[in-house]
């Protein structure tokens, strides 16, 4: 068997030309070295896997190379190139703060800087991970690395900038590594499969660099495992079943049966997607770049945002001109905040599946905000009308406008109020394209986006506008809820209170006169009573205010001294009636 070398060292660049995605960086790099501006420190920064160490050894090799090109590239041919890239060359020396990061370790480094090169004009310190060493050992680094010899030159490489002492920053010159775009990565991999004789699927490299999130050395090692897997032809499907990610077609399928209501089939397919094994939160997430992507194509100019092939972006395409800006903000947002409280649900499979259920359900919240009750009373029939003109007269256009018009002429003025009132551009109703041959929807064009909060506010004040006038109740219909309610009570002296209160309107208060304070007492209890009358009458703004007459609370009555117990119970009797009640319910009877 022979020594395999994993890609990300075979075809590691040995020239600043070849370094993929950092162009910034080597080209500052070759201009400093073509007018003679270089520094003696630098500190090279960002992500992992995007070039940082390989750029710091093609500086140092370029620092020797006695033989270098126009373009400031080493020559890869001279003695001190050669050695260098046998990984024997004596004036580079490579160390791992990782492992190194003692004050001892940079003490015996400040003791080689001190000697000379062996050949060639400088020596050059390469120290990755530096953001590992302790502080003393940063104390102990600083005063070689402000003024090394003139021999010296120092390259720090690291993940963690905000780790580093300010000192230290200082002292260097800083180049921030970028994250590679995908496009790079993909092109990056096909010269490697162009190279080794390898048929790749451009969907598959596509997966590919997704799944790196921009380090290209995260990139050539799934590429090795997916070679591995899949031999010298790398498919699609051995892609996602290798990397276990979810298939674009599900995401593609679910937003079609959202975007005509069918939530069985949407429940059925996230069944399906669960059974194959996959979390909750990946399917999340994947819903949710989805989504986001479907948003970028509604607009040329954001298309260019969208990183994916070239035939799924026409899936994205044609998927986005069925579905309304509105729709998937709105369903951006749920799965968002569904996203958020994964981690805190207990049931994480019902929460997943009420967010599916409500995302299915807003094509009718949004036709709602638009046309108001009224119209979607009239939708049905509308549908109706659609399907008998298709079926009568055959590829024979029917504005739709003109049908709902004709359906809905008597609400027709106060259709137009309600929608002119709406913070839109247009609100015209257009057919939509058939999703599936069983079920037709009607689409609606909006000028502006809008998110639930808004929708939920705009429903509630179509509510509002539906309740009644308090000037439109008379009399007669209070009084026939409020002794409703009074019949449904269970208990007789509260239901007494009730019946013999003097019920009157005025402005927005509904007065009630009562005899006494006991009898407000017992009124006031019912907390229930005023809900179910603004509920019955259709009114929201309804008071209760309730007086006590003043004959019956100004006039107290005298009670006579040196009565009988009889006498004196009697008296009690007229000021407090509840005396009766309670002599029946006990049997008292009181002494002579």
């Amino acid at each position: 068997m022979g020594k395999f070398v994993v890609s990300a060292r075979k075809y590691r660049p040995n020239r600043f030309v070849d370094v993929v995605g950092q162009e910034h960086v080597s080209q500052t790099l070759k201009n400093a070295l073509q007018n003679d501006h270089l520094a003696h420190a630098f500190l090279f920064c960002g992500p992992r896997g995007v070039g940082k160490t390989t750029c710091a050894r093609i500086l140092a090799k370029v620092l020797n190379c006695t033989n270098l090109t126009e373009e400031k590239e080493p020559c890869n041919e001279c003695e001190s190139c050669t050695s260098f890239n046998k990984n024997n060359s004596f004036n580079i020396v490579e160390l791992d703060a990782a492992s190194n990061n003692s004050v001892e370790h940079i003490r015996a480094l400040n003791e080689q800087v001190r000697f000379q090169p062996q050949q060639g004009d400088y020596k050059v310190f390469i120290i990755d991970e530096v953001h590992m060493l302790s502080q003393a050992a940063f104390n102990a680094f600083l005063k070689t690395l402000e003024e090394p010899p003139a021999h010296a030159v120092f390259i720090l490489a690291t993940t963690e900038k905000h780790k580093i002492i300010p000192t230290i920053l200082s002292r260097c010159q800083i180049f921030d590594f970028k994250r590679i775009q995908i496009k790079r990565i993909v092109g990056h991999l096909q010269s490697i499969c162009d190279q080794e004789n390898i048929q790749a699927e451009e969907d598959a490299l596509h997966i590919i660099a997704q799944k790196a999130d921009g380090a290209l050395r995260d990139a050539l090692s799934i590429f090795d495992r997916i070679v591995s897997y899949s031999g010298d032809s790398i498919k699609y499907a051995d892609v996602i079943s290798n990397l276990n990610v979810l298939d674009h077609d599900y995401f593609f399928k679910f937003v079609d049966a959202m975007l005509v209501e069918d939530m069985p089939q949407v429940l059925l397919l996230f069944n399906e997607v669960l059974d194959k094994g996959f979390e909750g939160d990946i399917f999340i997430t994947g819903l949710s770049e989805h989504l986001r992507d479907l948003l970028v194509c509604k607009d040329k100019e954001s298309l260019a945002l969208l990183e994916c092939s070239e035939n799924l972006r026409t899936r994205y395409m044609d998927q986005a001109n069925t579905a309304s800006a509105s729709f998937l903000l709105s369903a951006l947002q749920l799965a968002t905040a569904t996203d958020i409280g994964y981690k805190q649900a207990r049931n994480k499979r019902l929460l997943v599946e009420v967010m599916l259920m409500k995302i299915s359900n807003l094509s009718s919240i949004l036709e709602a905000s638009i046309t108001g009750p009224v119209l979607i009373s009239e939708k049905k029939k509308i549908d109706t009308k659609i399907a008998q003109d298709e079926v009568q007269v055959e590829h024979k256009e029917t504005p739709v406008e003109n049908e709902a018009a004709k359906t809905v002429s008597a609400p027709k003025e106060e259709l137009e109020d309600k929608i002119e009132q709406k913070p839109i551009e247009e609100a015209t109703v257009n057919p939509v394209q058939e999703a599936s041959p069983k079920k037709k929807k009607l689409k609606l064009s909006i000028g502006k986006l809008s998110s639930l909060e808004s929708l939920d506010k705009e429903i509630e004040q179509i509510k509002e506008e539906s309740y009644r006038s308090v000037k439109e109740i008379s009399l007669e219909e209070l009084s026939k809820y409020w002794h409703e309610y009074s019949e449904n009570l269970d208990s007789d002296i509260i239901k007494q209170s009730l019946r013999a209160a003097d019920l009157s309107l005025y402005d927005n208060f509904l007065n009630i006169k009562v005899a006494s304070n006991l009898q407000r007492a017992d009124i006031e209890k019912e907390k229930e009573l005023m809900v179910f009358i603004r509920k019955s009458l259709n009114v929201k703004d309804l008071q209760l205010k309730i007086e006590v007459e003043a004959k019956v609370q100004d006039t107290k009555p005298v009670i006579k001294k040196n009565l009988t117990v009889k006498e004196r119970y009697l008296q009690m009797r007229e000021v407090n009636p509840k005396l009766t009640a309670l002599q029946k319910r006990f049997s008292l009877m009181p002494d002579e």
